[in-house]
């Protein structure tokens, strides 16, 4: 494995190893080996001096916040009251037609803001306003996790600032305009590949500079401890909920649950719900991109190895001297090089299978749901229907649940525009 923790690549946020551990931090918590527990060592806290002491203090509120229950009182309020859960468990049967299995779509793209965004910024945004902080640096990829953001920002009178690669910005241009709508200001970034991660980059640097004024909303499960576990910690109201639903629609648990992983917060959030369940199968599914073979992917389990990005040691695509690679993805919100470390632990303990769909297949599957359920899928969700339609004749006769994670209004000009190109090229339109 290479030792990645004092690179900086190209403009990456990397440094020194600081683990925050049950002697530093109190109760629930504990080192980067044990911080999943499956003793993968994934994990852990790689930051600045400048931000330790915030990082301890927000564990610290968070546990607090989780045992008081006028917390989970206000959130389940916004929860049920502003964001509509619990989110419907729709069956698919003109797809399970076609598949050969029983399908289920988990409705996340129903709830406000057309994400599952939004269960972890109304947690976050509430820890903030605790801590005393009114103002909130978010970074976003697909856009969904700035509208759910700036969404909640507005809802609870904080201010908002949005970090966005340049190019995410481009292909993702409604949901700027929605950001900008809601109040916040949006920071484009133009370094690097210009997508998620420069603007988790830049994100982190701007919470450097003022840790003492702001609250850093972490929009997917990874980063430095805490963020992985709180972030799942809010998302697992999917699992909980579709877990409920299943047994009282069917009687029966799923053979199973499939999710699209980028960083992995909403594949993290329904796999939750179903990890004791060992009859119930997790898979998680990757951007594939042109295709692993090509290079031209965000697929960290076909073609990456352990190191540390953005606080955390995970999986990557990194090069032989640990230098992260670009990745390439249709879809915005799967453009990442790293994966949570929750996933990489559930990776190596066994408990999930990674796979991965291509560029094509999940435009194929996006076409699929919407002519067959009259659902537009968000392109990243539209890469788990991918990998359950190319698995027709393993998964026959079963059970599948599929997290449907957003809604794919954001990507029609990108969508478009990738039939089009398509097309010319000579493959289906």
């Amino acid at each position: 494995m290479t030792d990645t923790s004092h690179m900086t690549g190209a403009g990456t946020f990397r440094t020194s190893p600081r683990f925050l551990s049950s002697s530093t931090i109190g109760k629930g918590s504990g080192d980067a080996s044990d911080l999943f527990g499956l003793g993968a060592g994934f994990g852990g806290c790689f930051a600045p001096e400048t931000l330790m002491a915030n990082l301890i203090e927000l564990e610290s509120l968070w546990l607090d916040a989780r045992e008081d229950p006028a917390f989970r009182a206000e959130l389940d309020d916004l929860f049920t009251n502003y964001a509509g859960r619990a989110t419907p468990l729709t069956l698919a049967p003109r797809l399970s037609d076609r598949v050969g299995a029983e399908i289920w779509f988990k409705r996340e793209d129903l709830l406000h803001t057309g994400a599952h965004k939004l269960n972890n910024t109304l947690g976050q945004c509430l820890l903030a306003q605790r801590a005393g902080k009114r103002r909130i640096i978010a970074e976003t990829g697909a856009g969904q996790h700035g509208v759910a953001s700036a969404t909640t920002a507005a809802r609870l009178g904080l201010e908002c600032v949005v970090y966005m690669g340049a190019r995410d910005a481009e292909r993702q241009a409604p949901n700027v305009r929605r950001m900008e709508l809601l109040g916040a200001k949006i920071e484009l970034v133009h370094s690097g590949s210009q997508t998620l991660k420069d603007a988790v980059d830049e994100a982190m640097r701007a919470w450097v500079e003022d840790p003492d004024g702001s609250h850093y909303v972490l929009g997917s499960a990874l980063g430095p401890h805490p963020f992985p576990r709180i972030v799942a910690d809010f998302q697992s109201v999917i699992g909980r909920e579709a877990r409920e639903q299943i047994l009282a629609r069917t009687g029966g648990l799923p053979d199973k649950v499939v999710a699209c992983v980028g960083g992995g917060s909403n594949a993290i959030g329904i796999f939750r719900g179903f990890v004791d369940d060992r009859e119930v199968e997790l898979i998680g599914v990757e951007a594939g991109g042109h295709g692993v073979p090509s290079g031209e992917h965000a697929a960290r389990f076909s073609g990456g190895t352990p190191g540390v990005l953005h606080g955390a040691h995970t999986w990557l695509l990194q090069d032989a001297v640990g230098q992260v690679r670009e990745t390439h993805s249709v879809s915005a919100g799967l453009d990442y090089p790293a994966v949570g470390p929750e996933h990489a632990a559930l990776h190596v303990g066994g408990r999930a299978r990674y796979e991965s769909a291509t560029d094509d297949e999940a435009l194929d599957a996006f076409a699929a749901v919407a002519e067959l359920e009259g659902i537009l899928p968000a392109l990243e969700s539209s890469h788990a229907v991918a990998w359950v339609m190319a698995q027709a004749e393993a998964l026959r006769g079963e059970r599948v649940l599929i997290n449907m994670s957003g809604r794919g209004d954001k990507d029609l000009d990108s969508v478009l525009r990738a039939r089009a190109e398509r097309a010319a090229r000579g493959g289906r339109s």
